[in-house]
């Protein structure tokens, strides 16, 4: 078996690959930035961390509900027609945002329906990149996808609050504005490796995919993931203050986090055999026995050890479940389709974490474990009942009918092979 760097620089040197996959990464980094950058601005402007709560909010429910949105226009006009104009807008936002012009509400909400889910649209140059014989690298892609996110997560928010710290936090968000439309413009540009477009009548068939069992499983099972995660962060927080130990928290995280990217970035190296819906049940089933502990053990060390455990399954889910999102749908609605998938998970998140707070002010740290265990429960069990949905993943379109932006030298997507 190749070692894991060896896979990813094979990745990288797939011909136009880096070029589009770089700007992206870029791009996500300010997106990750983004949200935390609005609470540091909006705190210091108000002194209050309720109204900055409340236009972070509003600023995460736009994202969630205008992403696909943006995805069904990319699937429609292609990504070098819809990113410029998008990009475009959310300067203006932030514009609006950082000149207090409207109130920071409105702004808020504005930002996030023009944020572009820059993820997804790299995501659907990978799925047409890895055609024919290259697909069986597809999992490989969503990982490095994955662990590019995962490094987006731990140094954007920490560069936004340093920034914060030191009395800056308009430079925060201009700074997160700065790599969004930045990534976005560069991921733009890159014309040649763009998913080829298909016709109307392909795409008005292909839009009930969305609504098949087997995409909406795996977007269910994106929002019992967010339920995880929202529920995770709440509980650890309060583990950590219940023990009168308020500074553990960090290092909890760290250690999930650590274990996390480990996780992902082993899965992709590794060479995947058999069904990946098998691979998504087993890891639902792990990350479910490594969570029940949670709702009972006290000591810092057995509750950071069983934590790093959780960290290592959640990346092959994330993984999976865009492997398998790509085969269940058309290419006509891939972007719509990830991007659902996205909303679905920052949902659950926010979801969760009124959620959980509500049972750990009853209950305590374990009671908000026990949100967090119920949702790696419910996703075993999604997982498994998507082992019934091996036989009817959806071919992809083999010629575009109308196809107005080039996708030079790059075959259809094909058909993820699962088993």
């Amino acid at each position: 078996m190749p070692t894991a760097s060896a896979n990813y620089r094979t990745l990288l040197r797939t011909s136009g690959a880096a070029a589009f996959f770089l700007p992206a990464a870029v791009g996500r980094l300010g997106i990750a930035m983004t949200g935390i950058g609005i609470v540091w601005l909006v705190h210091a402007r108000t002194g209050s961390y309720a109204a900055a709560g409340l236009v972070t909010g509003g600023f995460a429910v736009a994202d969630a509900v205008a992403g696909p949105q943006i995805g069904r226009l990319v699937d429609r006009f292609g990504q070098t027609r819809v990113l410029p104009g998008a990009l475009g807008a959310h300067a203006g936002a932030v514009a609006l945002l950082l000149a207090g012009a409207v109130p920071d509400l409105v702004a808020g909400v504005l930002v996030g329906a023009t944020l572009p889910q820059l993820g997804a649209l790299s995501a659907a140059r990978w799925s047409a990149l890895l055609s024919g014989e290259r697909g069986a690298a597809l999992p490989t892609a969503f990982a490095l996808e994955a662990l590019a996110n995962g490094m987006s997560y731990l140094a954007g928010p920490a560069l936004v609050s340093v920034l914060g710290a030191a009395g800056r936090p308009g430079a925060g968000v201009l700074l997160a504005a700065a790599l969004v439309v930045g990534g976005g413009l560069a991921l733009a540009a890159q014309r040649r490796t763009t998913p080829p477009l298909t016709g109307r009548a392909e795409r008005r068939h292909a839009g009930r995919a969305l609504l098949r069992s087997a995409f909406l499983r795996q977007a269910a099972l994106g929002l019992a993931l967010g339920v995880f995660f929202g529920a995770m962060q709440v509980s650890v927080t309060a583990y950590a203050v219940g023990r009168g130990t308020p500074d553990a928290a960090a290092p909890l995280y760290f250690a999930s986090n650590c274990t996390n990217l480990v996780g992902g970035w082993a899965y992709g190296a590794w060479r995947h055999s058999g069904s990946l819906r098998r691979h998504q049940a087993a890891a639902a089933a792990c990350l479910t026995v490594a969570s029940l502990p949670l709702t009972f053990l006290a000591a810092p060390l057995a509750v950071g050890a069983t934590l790093a455990l959780t960290g290592l399954a959640v990346p092959v889910l994330l993984i999976l479940t865009s492997v398998l999102t790509e085969s269940s749908v058309p290419r006509a609605v891939l972007t719509q389709a990830f991007t659902w998938g996205n909303s679905a998970s920052a949902a659950g998140i926010a979801g969760a974490a009124a959620v959980a707070g509500r049972v750990v002010d009853t209950a305590g740290a374990h009671g908000g474990f026990g949100v967090a265990a119920g949702a790696a429960v419910v996703m075993t069990v999604l997982a498994l009942g998507a082992l019934r949905d091996s036989s009817t993943a959806v071919p992809k379109s083999s010629a575009p009918a109308e196809t107005t932006e080039s996708a030079a030298g790059c075959s259809p997507p094909h058909e993820t092979p699962l088993s």
